[in-house]
């Protein structure tokens, strides 16, 4: 059996807005920023209260658990995730 290359997406910036998009719906109040580094490949910044008291491996499944359609399948738009970070987004002191 042959490895298939698919062709990378032609618009990045579409599939990191739709990256945001998925992720921000999934952890509702959360805060994304997505960057393309590649074609196919992405950075991601996610900031959501609810990552209070967890670890990083946690945190980190919670995004995986979002974009995972994104990321499956042979035309997949999404090819690596080459940065995550994720971090507790600290609220005002007038919503304490």
């Amino acid at each position: 059996m042959a490895l298939k290359i698919r062709s990378s997406p032609s618009d990045p910036d579409a599939v990191a807005a739709q990256l945001r998009t998925v992720i921000e719906a999934a952890l509702a109040g959360a805060r994304a920023e997505v960057r393309a580094s590649s074609p196919g490949h992405f950075e991601i910044e996610v900031a959501w209260d609810d990552f209070a008291g967890k670890s990083k491996l946690a945190q980190h499944q919670m995004v995986y658990r979002a974009i995972t359609p994104l990321l499956s399948g042979d035309e997949a738009p999404v090819h690596a995730i080459d940065r995550l970070d994720c971090k507790a987004a600290k609220r005002p002191r007038s919503e304490a």
